[in-house]
């Protein structure tokens, strides 16, 4: 199971929510390309990288830092937030990043978002299911579209998309254990997705639960933040 550590962004800054909510915000550092680097001399290969000022506003702010970190480490960056149109999504491309990371436009704007599959391949498209009650919730978290998950996963999957992260809000910066029961359950229904855990991990016994039950990868932020789990701790699991 693949390790991915997280950079969130607000005002240019590393920080992190709890459960999405804006006002319960704490900033980590100033200096995201610092934290980047750090993760790539512990031999980490990839880098999850969420434009929250883009997810608020409906479009992507933080550019410079998207190319400052492809420009100045290998990092294979997944990026999202804020995208909102074929163009955009192209640009985050031109910027350095392997994935352009979908969410709300795949609920939103299907019009939009079929044109950036048939335009850029469904391989280059990492979608975010950020969920809460079975829900999908859209606009950085703000807004219930009352889609369900599993039909929402369906409908990628019809679309050629492989690549599927699921957050749980109400873990997501809680440090309270992931969602093992709704990604078991995912994973048992839709086998074929690389699917990829996000929210909750505090400890590594919470990465071999999600490891055991199939997993692909799994995507930490906050419990490295409060070192909760050490970088040589994720690396060394890394490798087994």
């Amino acid at each position: 199971m693949e390790i991915i550590p997280a950079i969130d962004i607000i005002d240019g800054k590393c920080v992190r929510l709890t459960e999405g909510d804006f006002l319960q915000k704490k900033v980590y550092h100033d200096q995201p390309l610092e934290i980047a680097k750090k993760f790539e001399s512990f031999g980490f290969k990839r880098l999850h990288i969420v434009d929250l000022d883009g997810a608020k506003s409906g479009e992507v702010k933080n550019w410079d830092i998207l190319r400052s970190i492809a420009k100045h480490t290998n990092l294979k960056i997944d990026f999202g937030g804020g995208i909102n149109n074929f163009e955009t999504a192209g640009k985050v491309l031109d910027f350095g990043a392997s994935w352009i990371t979908i969410g709300s436009m795949a609920v939103k704007n299907t019009e939009e978002y079929d044109k950036i599959i048939l335009g850029y391949g469904a391989g280059a498209l990492m979608i975010g299911a950020d969920v809460k009650d079975e829900e999908i919730m859209i606009r950085g978290w703000q807004e219930n579209s009352s889609v369900k998950i599993f039909d929402f996963l369906e409908e990628q999957i019809n679309k050629g998309i492989h690549q599927v992260f699921c957050t749980d809000i109400s873990k997501d910066g809680m440090l309270a254990g992931p969602s093992t029961v709704l990604y078991n359950e995912i994973i048992k229904k839709f086998p074929e997705l690389f699917f990829i855990a996000s929210g909750g991990v505090s400890r590594i016994e919470d990465l071999h639960a999600l490891k055991n039950i199939g997993c692909k990868a799994v995507i930490i932020g906050k419990a490295i933040y409060e070192n909760r789990i050490s970088l040589q701790e994720l690396a060394d699991f890394s490798k087994n």
